[in-house]
């Protein structure tokens, strides 16, 4: 069959679905899968995409590609997350092999395509990766804020941290961003959601 290479890939990254993640959903009722962050930022990337600095330099469609593939190398290299320091030693080594893997499931164009699509992310330097970038760190962020902030309190994250992971990340891709992570930065450190 012609398309089987992309049905078994297609098959492939339905494991999305079964990576957990320390963040919870928003009704604090249980920890979100990976699957679920990638269909959340996506959407988010959408609505926010007007308030990117430079958006008339980013491909919104681009952005959108990246962020749906960006997570694809947690099936194998699971979900590192961003608080753990030493989990974080090795993760883009980890995480390298692991999209050569998946998607090495496909023939070309398409495996340089998502390959070099989740580099770009990962590199943070084009206009679309420092947007995306912006948009995968905030929505976490924003799901802590407006929640009991568990994910944060049970692994004693600090303000600091939150403030060296992703402050920068998110100001620089948007004013606007920036001033709502600031904002609700106060928010959090009103509610007591740091260690």
């Amino acid at each position: 069959m012609k398309i089987q290479k992309e049905i078994d890939f297609i098959l492939a990254v339905d494991a999305l679905k079964n990576v957990q993640r320390r963040n919870y959903n928003a009704d604090d009722s249980r920890r979100e899968n990976t699957a679920e962050h990638s269909w959340q930022i996506i959407i988010l990337a959408q609505i926010l995409f007007p308030y990117a600095k430079n958006n008339t330099e980013i491909n919104l469609l681009r952005v959108i590609r990246m962020l749906s593939i960006h997570d694809l190398v947690e099936i194998d290299a699971g979900d590192t997350f961003l608080f753990d320091e030493e989990g974080m030693k090795g993760k883009f080594e980890r995480e390298k092999l692991a999209a050569k893997k998946i998607f090495g499931i496909l023939d070309e164009p398409l495996f340089s395509e998502f390959y070099n699509l989740w580099i770009e992310f990962e590199e943070e330097e084009t206009p679309d990766a420092i947007f995306a970038c912006a948009i995968d760190r905030i929505m976490p962020f924003i799901l802590n804020s407006y929640t009991s902030g568990k994910s944060w309190t049970e692994a004693g994250v600090t303000e600091k941290q939150v403030r060296n992971m992703l402050e920068n990340a998110i100001c620089r891709a948007s004013d606007d961003m920036g001033d709502c992570f600031q904002l609700l930065m106060k928010k959090c450190f009103d509610e007591n959601k740091f260690s």
